[in-house]
This record gives C-alpha cells, sequence and structure tokens, in this order.
C-alpha cells in the first residue's frame, strides 16, 4: 500500500522566523508518521509539508497538489498526525475525507484522534472532530484577537515583520529598535523631499543607486517575507515613498489596527478608517525629528489635490499592468482622470507602461458586461438552458442507475467469489478451475469498482456544473438594467483588469477583464 503522508505547522506552534528554519513542530510530525507507516508495512510514496499555512486556509500549496494526486490515484493512504492538521473546516470533512476520498479509493487515516475511513462507525467522530476544530478555528480567533488588541493598546509590535527602518528587539519581542542601515535611507528619503524632490523623483533615484527596496531588503536579511508576488517589489516606487512620508512610527510612536480580516476564514482584509486606528506614543527611539517630520506635513497638504472628491477611485486597486502586474496609479490632466503604470518612471527600461482614460475603460468593462447579462439572460438562452436542464437530468438519473446496477453486480461478485473457496474446498471444482474462476471474479471486481467510481465523479461534477451556472444567474440579475458602473459594482463584480499598452499602429488598446462570476 503506497502511503501519502500530510504535516502541516499550525499557527499556535509556529516559531520560526528564518526562511531556513524548520519548524520543530514539522519535524516532530514527519518523525512520527514514518515510523507508522513503517510499522503498517506502507511504503511512503511522497511527503507534503505547508509551513506557516493555517488549517483553514484552502490555498496550502502542498494541500492542493495532494489532492490533486488523491485524484489521480498516485496513493492509496494519506496519513496526518490529526484530522485538524490536513483541514479545520467541516465543509471540507465532508467534501473531502467523507465524500470524494472514498470515491477515489484514498484511505484518510490520523494517529492521534483515530480518524480511519476503514472503519465502520468512524464517520460519525470525524463530523465531530471536523465541528469541534470549527468551533476551535472560530474561538482561536476571537481570543487571539482580543489578545492582540490589548497589545496593540499597550504600545506592543505585534506585526510578524518591523518597519523598514526598523527591527525586533531580541530582548521584547514587542519593541522596535533602529536599523542603522535602513533608517539611514529612510532620513535621506525625508531629506530629499524637504529639498523638493517629487515622490517618483526619490523613488528613480534609490532604484539606480541600486539601494534594495523595503521588501527586497527584508528578503535579503533572510527574512520568511511574503510580497505581494509582483516581479516589481524589488523597485522602490511612488507609493512606497508615499507611504513612508505619511508613516507616524519614524517618530516614535506605534500605529496599528489600520485593517483587518474579514473573517476567520479568509485572508482578504478591509481597511479601517483611521480614527479607529490605536496609536501610541512614543514606544521607540523616532528616526526622523520632530522639525523634520513636521516640515514634511506641511509641504504634503500643500501638495495634495483632492481626487474624485476624496471618494475611493471607481477602479481603485482593480486594474493592473499588463507587462510588469503592478496597480496602475490615478491621475488628473485637464480635469479629466487617467490610470497609468508608474514602475517605467521609478527604473530604467523596467517596464513600457500602459495608460487608459477612466472613462474608456468604464466605456469598455460596461459594454463587456452588458454583453455577458444579455448571454446568461437572453430568452433563446435560458430556453436552451432549459433543455440542458432536462439533459442533466437524463443523464443524472441514468447515472444513479448505472450505479445501483454496478453495486449490485460487485456485491453479486463478491458473494460468488466466497462460494467460489467454499467449492474448492468442498471439492466441488478443481484448484485449476479455482484459479482461473477467482481471476475472472477479481477482473469483473475491479471493473465495477472502477466503473462506480468514475459514475460518482460524473454526478460530482454535474452538481458543481448546475451550482456554477445558478450562481452567474443570481449575481448577474442584481445588473440587468445597468446603465453606469459604480464603486459597489465594480467591487462585486470584477476580480481583476488588465491594461496593455496601446498599440501605435493600430491605436488599439487591449484590456482584459477577469470577472468574479
Amino acid at each position: 500500500m503506497k502511503c501519502a503522508i500530510y504535516v502541516r505547522l499550525s499557527q499556535e506552534d509556529k516559531n520560526k522566523e528564518k526562511i531556513d528554519d524548520d519548524s520543530r513542530s514539522i519535524q516532530n510530525q514527519k518523525t512520527m508518521l514514518v515510523q507508522h507507516a513503517l510499522q503498517e508495512n506502507w511504503e511512503i510514496y511522497n511527503i507534503y509539508s505547508d509551513d506557516d499555512y493555517t488549517g483553514a486556509d484552502r490555498h496550502r500549496p502542498q494541500f492542493n497538489q495532494l489532492l490533486q494526486d488523491a485524484k489521480n490515484k498516485q496513493f492509496d493512504i494519506i496519513l496526518c498526525k490529526t484530522q485538524s492538521r490536513f483541514t479545520r473546516e467541516l465543509e471540507m470533512v465532508e467534501k473531502y475525507i467523507n465524500y470524494l476520498f472514498p470515491i477515489w479509493g484514498i484511505r484518510f487515516v490520523s494517529i492521534v484522534d483515530n480518524a480511519d475511513t476503514t472503519m465502520k462507525g468512524n464517520k460519525k467522530s470525524r463530523q465531530i472532530n471536523g465541528l469541534v476544530n470549527e468551533w476551535y478555528l472560530e474561538d482561536i480567533s476571537e481570543n487571539i484577537k482580543s489578545v492582540l488588541n490589548n497589545k496593540k493598546h499597550n504600545g506592543k509590535h505585534i506585526g510578524s515583520f518591523a518597519l523598514y527602518g526598523y527591527k525586533k528587539d531580541p530582548n521584547d519581542k514587542g519593541h522596535l529598535i533602529i536599523d542603522q542601515e535602513s533608517a539611514e535611507i529612510v532620513r535621506e528619503v525625508f531629506s530629499m523631499f524637504i529639498q523638493g524632490y517629487g515622490k517618483t523623483a526619490i523613488a528613480r533615484f534609490l532604484n539606480d543607486r541600486g539601494i534594495p527596496s523595503p521588501t527586497e531588503y527584508k528578503r535579503l536579511n533572510g527574512l520568511n517575507y511574503r510580497a505581494n508576488g509582483n516581479a516589481s517589489s524589488v523597485l522602490w516606487r511612488y507609493a512606497t515613498i508615499s507611504n513612508m512620508l505619511r508613516n507616524e512610527m519614524y517618530i516614535g510612536n506605534m500605529v496599528q489596527n489600520k485593517s483587518e480580516k474579514i473573517s476567520y476564514k479568509s485572508k482578504k482584509k478591509r481597511n479601517i478608517p483611521k480614527k479607529d486606528w490605536i496609536i501610541v506614543k512614543n514606544t521607540h527611539d523616532p528616526i526622523i525629528d520632530i522639525d523634520t517630520w513636521n516640515k514634511t506635513q506641511e509641504l504634503i497638504s500643500l501638495n495634495t489635490k483632492p481626487f474624485n472628491e476624496g471618494k475611493i477611485g471607481l477602479f481603485a486597486n482593480k486594474v493592473y499592468c499588463k507587462h510588469c502586474n503592478y496597480a496602475l496609479k490615478s491621475s488628473k490632466i485637464d480635469n479629466r482622470r487617467y490610470l497609468q503604470c508608474q514602475t517605467k518612471y521609478v527604473a530604467k527600461d523596467s517596464c513600457i507602461g500602459s495608460f487608459v482614460a477612466v472613462k474608456t475603460l468604464e466605456e469598455i468593462v460596461l459594454k463587456e458586461l452588458k454583453q455577458l447579462i444579455n448571454e446568461l439572460l437572453d430568452e433563446q438562452a435560458i430556453s436552451e438552458n432549459i433543455e440542458l436542464s432536462n439533459d442533466i437530468n437524463t443523464k443524472t438519473k441514468r447515472l444513479k442507475k448505472d450505479i445501483v446496477n454496478y453495486e449490485k453486480k460487485l456485491n453479486d461478485v463478491t458473494k460468488s467469489s466466497k462460494n467460489l473457496y467454499i467449492d474448492k474446498v468442498n471439492e466441488v471444482i478443481t484448484n485449476e478451475e479455482y484459479i482461473m474462476l477467482s481471476q475472472e471474479f477479481k477482473n469483473d471486481k475491479s471493473k465495477y469498482e472502477k466503473l462506480i467510481n468514475d459514475y460518482k465523479e460524473q454526478l460530482v461534477m454535474i452538481e458543481n456544473q448546475i451550482n456554477d451556472n445558478k450562481d452567474k444567474i443570481d449575481i448577474v440579475k442584481q445588473y440587468t438594467n445597468i446603465n453606469k458602473l459604480n464603486r459597489e459594482i465594480v467591487e462585486t463584480l470584477i476580480d481583476r483588469i488588465y491594461v496593455s499598452k496601446k498599440i501605435k499602429e493600430t491605436k488599439e488598446l487591449s484590456i482584459e477583464i477577469h470577472w468574479n462570476f
């Protein structure tokens, strides 16, 4: 039997900060599971390991690779320390451990809590474990939030990484001390701004000198820092300089609680209004003196121009450059609003740049959205959907009937196989006949099991297709008479928009819209 081992570092036993650290928890899990597999005489197919991921995270890379390999029947058994290491969500327990794994012929085993899909009566235990783990997620989330908020109000730094210019005090991780190398760059940025340099000019100056950006600086110092995935995160940018010049932490005040997770099940965050930020004064040594700070804020206020009457832009954080994958920045020329890529302005030969008028983009998005809505809700399309639905119902009934039929055949073959052995013992048939007939029964059994599994997978796919279509129609029904976009519509319907530089010869502008439905 081939066994796949899955290990995961949970937040409560996290004890690493460096990239090349392998947590003791991971090592202990591997040792325990490998030893168990050897005792059971299971061949180890692979060890899948996710470090620094929670049990509610569905985007764990090794977890998803494990599921893909399980579907492709690369192994027979999944072995974990506990069910919660695999997942803490009851929904995922039901979907995979209790439903798809049996269909795929995969046995799930966890040592500590005795979960085993081959044991009768074990399903209720697994469901109870799933429910308890779900409650645990919610409770631990609230408890952690309460503890962290208390630390924030006491001026303790609770982030995984220190702000650029600082580092964590080795004797007190909630306290920041100045990192002289990066602090010197911070002072230089403030000095240049006071001398009259613009934010883009400062970014370009630092890039030309080869000064690592804050993101790159963390990585170069061996910190296990996860950036936003953009190749251009190695560059200093307008937004990096702008945020630095406004950050009160550089005068010794601890500023936290600027954003929060939408829920304990999601990694998505929402911004918190500035009035609700937690600011504690004089918690660490300042890098910028108060006179320099006040002068900087005065210059910023003089140069600040309200955009879109202080409201968030229609396409804010939704439009990206197709060439460098970085968010386009808003600008205003002769009372017209534009979105453009800033990468080419902060570093030489870094990006050819993208540029689009907000009004043009709005027209393109609105046109494509109307077209999509018409396609989904067109009377003819609805009629076709009804016919498709009838076909699906017919196919579903046929699949269920075939499953019942082959399950009966499988049951008959199993009984016949048992009776065959009795006939051999009673010398009703010869040993040669027994071997021949036994092989035929074995082949039939494998064939029926495969057909049953294939048909069950088809049923799952049909169910998912039906649900996806229902979701799409439910979403677009709300916008059937749309004539103008607003921020709420953009936020709801659009995941991302990619804009390419206009082709000089044809004047064509490539717009790629990724919808949320």
